[in-house]
C-alpha cells in the first residue's frame, strides 16, 4: 500500500506545480494533467496530443514519443503549440518513460512555453508587373489610370490585379491595399 500512496500523493503535490505537466498514454492520448496545463491548454483528458500541436510539429511528438516507448530515458525538443485561446506559443517539451517493469505504458511530461508567436505573413510572391499594379492600387490609381500607365489593357489590368489579390487572399482591392500596407509592401516615397 505505501507505493500506491505515494503515487497518490506525486499527484496531488504535481497538481499544483505553476509549469504545465501532462501524462500521456502509449498512443498519445492525455490521461492526466495538471492545472497550470489545464489553464493554459483547457481539458485534454482522453484527448489525443495533437489537439494542441501545431501541425507541422505532429510528427516531430510523435517520433519523441515512439523513441520513448523504445527506450530512450528522455526527450528534450521544441513545437508550436495552441493555447486555449488559441494563440500560438513556441514550447519546449521535456518528457520522461513512465515504466511498468520492461514497458513503457506511459510519458510523464512538462511544457515550457515561450512567448506568443506571431507567425510573419510570408511575403507574397508577385512579378515585378504585379508588384507595380499593387503599388499603383496604393496610389489610389484605378484600372483606366494604371492601363495608361502602364501602356497595357484595362484587362491585363484586371488580371494583374486578380493574381495580387490571390496572392495577398484579399477580396478586393481595398483589402489588398491594406494587407500590403500591414505586411510592408508597399513603398513610401
Amino acid at each position: 500500500m505505501p507505493r500506491e500512496r505515494s503515487s497518490i500523493e506525486l499527484t496531488r503535490t504535481l497538481r499544483k506545480v505553476k509549469i504545465p505537466s501532462f501524462v500521456a498514454a502509449s498512443d498519445g492520448t492525455i490521461t492526466w494533467s495538471n492545472d497550470a496545463a489545464e489553464k493554459m491548454f483547457g481539458d485534454l483528458r482522453n484527448r489525443p496530443f495533437a489537439t494542441v500541436v501545431a501541425p507541422e510539429d505532429v510528427a516531430l511528438v510523435r517520433r519523441q514519443l515512439q523513441r520513448k516507448l523504445e527506450g530512450v530515458p528522455s526527450t528534450d525538443y521544441e513545437v508550436d503549440v495552441f493555447t486555449v485561446d488559441g494563440r500560438r506559443r513556441r514550447a519546449e517539451i521535456s518528457s520522461v518513460p513512465i515504466e511498468n517493469g520492461d514497458n513503457c505504458h506511459a510519458v510523464f511530461g512538462v511544457v515550457l512555453p515561450g512567448r506568443p508567436r506571431d507567425r510573419a505573413p510570408r511575403a507574397p510572391r508577385l512579378t515585378a508587373r504585379q508588384d507595380q499594379v499593387l503599388q499603383l492600387l496604393g496610389e489610389g490609381a484605378s484600372t483606366d489610370q494604371i492601363a495608361a500607365m502602364l501602356h497595357v489593357s484595362k484587362e491585363t489590368v484586371r488580371n494583374h490585379i486578380r493574381h495580387v489579390l490571390r496572392a495577398l487572399g484579399a477580396h478586393s482591392r481595398l483589402e489588398a491595399v491594406a494587407l500590403a500596407h500591414r505586411q510592408g509592401l508597399l513603398r513610401v516615397d
